[in-house]
């Protein structure tokens, strides 16, 4: 029997069908369900980058697809996402309010206005997992409410009884005579011109990415991971950051099939950091483990890193196709985060800043504690590891195949001499 006669699921990082447990449970439990997104000015005057911009309008043009293909409709608002959707859910009579649980600070202080202002009007908040694999709460060491060394943390998350994964609903009903509004252009969200290459947006490419990865890709991800040049990774990290594929359901599938731990690998990792930011949201501006650091202000050096000029070749070359794609190979953040903060001395937060102007993937959780653990500030028990360009370079990018792809005039008078670092 349902419970409530309307729903009202306010979508953030979840932009899917498949695998939503707060839209899974709003069509089971309500009669009408409203599928809401606020585009929420505050997110935009602080991450609102064009890359990011881009692919967040594709998505919920993908999604509005998908609904009113069952029914629905993706009903859109902009302003202050607890006001909007406060009004939503008294104009629809709704007596809940779905959402999926997030970790950063905003998010953490979104879901507190939410609760005080929805329960004013007598509707509820009702929290559901989707984010992560595991939700961030839900392992913790002895002695402890979480994880602050992976080991420990992978030895546990892989034994952990995971959530099924849900099918898609087959049917939604709205409430009659709703306003869904309209999905504006970028030029109304954000200045700047979006990268020249940014991947496909939305749920429906997200899957057919997802199952070309598991039918061809994954089976060489041990091997070829770290190869630059092979660009033999999955290429999922836009899709988990927007939620348009479940995290939950990547792992799931992967596991299907044979040799798949070290890709999983990475999805644990994903939840590792998010974990970490639940329980210090801070840490997106401030050092997990501080220390006497004394960071260079060189604006000359770091703008010949985010121009990818410095004269080191993989880093210039992972810098140029952060600009090109919105993206950059795992292994070429590790090489330009470390050049960043270990060879020239700058602040990470300097560096993370450049990343989330960029990066499609831009992740509160993952780019900071990233960011922290190639500085030497966050979970790395190596806080003074410094990864040499060259050998990096050798080791990975061995035949250059990355570097040409990316810097067109290496090897002739238009390519910088290498820049002075620290000592």
């Amino acid at each position: 029997m349902n419970k409530h006669r309307t729903v009202v699921v306010l979508l953030t990082r979840d932009l899917r069908l498949h695998d939503q447990p707060a839209l899974a449970a709003a069509v089971e439990q309500a009669e009408r369900v409203v599928p809401l997104f606020v585009l929420d000015d505050a997110v935009l005057a602080a991450f609102g980058a064009p890359n990011r911009v881009t692919f967040l309008l594709g998505s919920l043009g993908d999604l509005d697809i998908s609904l009113q293909e069952r029914g629905g409709a993706l009903v859109i608002r902009r302003g202050n996402v607890v006001g909007e959707t406060v009004r939503l859910a008294l104009d629809t009579d709704a007596t809940a309010v779905f959402i999926s649980e997030d970790v950063s600070a905003y998010a953490q202080e979104r879901e507190r206005r939410l609760q005080t202002a929805l329960a004013t009007s007598g509707i509820a908040l009702e929290l559901f997992p989707g984010v992560t694999v595991v939700a961030p709460g839900d392992l913790a060491p002895a002695g402890g409410d979480h994880f602050r060394v992976f080991t420990p943390y992978w030895r546990r998350w892989r034994e952990e009884p995971r959530r099924d994964v849900l099918p898609a609903p087959a049917h939604i009903v709205l409430p009659e005579d709703i306003e869904t509004g309209s999905l504006p252009e970028l030029g109304e969200l954000t200045g700047g011109t979006p990268a020249p290459e940014l991947p496909p947006a939305g749920e429906t490419a997200g899957r057919r990415r997802l199952d070309a990865w598991l039918d061809g890709g994954l089976v060489h991800y041990a091997e070829l991971a770290d190869d630059l040049g092979a660009d033999a990774t999955s290429r999922l990290s836009p899709y988990l950051h927007f939620g348009c594929v479940s995290a939950g359901e990547v792992v799931s599938r992967a596991l299907e099939h044979a040799d798949a731990e070290p890709f999983v690998r990475q999805l644990c990792w994903r939840d590792f950091n998010h974990q970490l930011l639940a329980a210090h949201p801070e840490l997106a501006h401030e050092d997990l483990r501080p220390r006497a650091i004394g960071w260079r202000d060189d604006d000359e050096a770091f703008d010949a890193w985010r121009q990818g000029r410095t004269g080191y070749a993989i880093v210039d070359a992972g810098m140029r196709q952060l600009r090109q794609e919105g993206f950059m190979h795992n292994r070429a953040r590790l090489v330009a985060g470390s050049f960043l903060t270990k060879h020239l001395g700058i602040d990470w937060r300097r560096g993370a800043e450049h990343f989330f102007e960029h990066l499609v993937d831009g992740d509160v959780a993952n780019n900071t504690g990233n960011w922290q653990w190639v500085a030497g500030t966050g979970t790395d028990s190596r806080p003074n590891r410094r990864l040499s360009p060259t050998r990096q370079a050798q080791r990975f990018d061995r035949k250059g195949i990355y570097v040409r792809r990316y810097l067109p005039e290496f090897g002739t008078s238009d390519y910088p001499e290498p820049i002075e670092v620290a000592a």
